[in-house]
């Protein structure tokens, strides 16, 4: 992630602190996709002491990463489809499997060899509770 978190005038616009909120509540070992979080932005109160203020989509959360995200746990934000991020591939399989997140095998044509993550098991619905997305 190239994001420091810092901004120039030290403070993060509202819905970015939104989103790096979400990232920080992901449990370790499991993802949300930047659709999940913009979602649960939508449908849930904000955590305690930060505004409720804009609103966005999976476009506008992978946006938000990109620029302050490397404060916090951004392997955690992930694509629908599995793949790692592009450029950060090996930093996040670093951690994945520190962490114990559910990985499947690069497929044969896959010529990187990267594995991808099994967004079955993987997946937080966001639940306190740390349960699997349904």
């Amino acid at each position: 992630m190239s994001g420091s978190g810092d901004t120039a005038a030290g403070e993060l616009p509202p819905y970015a602190e939104r989103v790096l909120a979400v990232a920080e509540l992901i449990p370790a070992g499991r993802v949300m996709t930047y659709g999940d979080v913009a979602e649960w932005l939508r449908d849930e109160e904000p955590p305690e002491g930060l505004p409720v203020a804009g609103g966005g989509g999976p476009r506008q959360v992978g946006r938000v990463m990109a620029l302050y995200g490397g404060a916090v746990p951004w392997w955690r934000v992930v694509r629908a489809d599995g793949r790692l991020l592009p450029g950060s591939e090996l930093r996040a399989l670093a951690h994945y499997r520190e962490e114990g997140t559910p990985l499947r095998a690069a497929s044969q044509e896959a010529g990187d060899h990267i594995p991808k993550l099994d967004m079955r098991r993987a997946r937080w619905d966001g639940q306190r509770n740390g349960g699997a997305a349904p």
